[in-house]
């Protein structure tokens, strides 16, 4: 099972993107996976956003598969291989998905999770409010 999520085909040269069958509204087997296609060789736009329950049997597909994309040994290449013996889902994920693989998405996936902390997240905002305000003096 793979999470998946709609991004614009200029952006499926970052991810692992799919393409399969509906089984459902929200969930597709999968029959292809290609990782960071160019958006002209995209089978799809439905990127692959890093969350995965996989079978054991992934281990040896990863062990026996020659290096892939930017010379690495990558998952995508092992899942591709799982497909030719086991079905493979992917489950369309609605919610807020922030690109940690980015600079731009880590930060902002700190600053949500800054503002929001228990015992931290007030103190964070007075000083992101605070900075901000600095800032936009200066």
């Amino acid at each position: 099972m793979l999470a998946v999520q709609e991004v614009s085909i200029e952006q499926t040269r970052q991810y692992g993107v799919v393409k399969g069958q509906a089984v459902s509204d929200s969930l597709l087997s999968i029959e292809t996976i290609v990782e960071k296609p160019l958006p002209k060789d995209a089978p799809s736009n439905l990127a692959v956003t890093g969350r995965y329950i996989l079978s054991p049997n992934i281990f040896a597909c990863i062990r026996n598969q020659p290096r892939g994309a930017g010379g690495e040994i990558q998952l995508t290449d092992g899942i591709a291989g799982l497909l030719a013996t086991e079905q493979a889902l992917a489950y369309r994920y609605q919610g807020t998905r922030y690109d940690c693989g980015s600079k731009l998405g880590f930060l902002q996936a700190n600053v949500v999770l800054g503002e929001a902390h228990q015992d931290a997240g007030e103190d964070f905002r007075g000083w992101l409010a605070e900075h901000l305000a600095t800032r936009n003096r200066a």
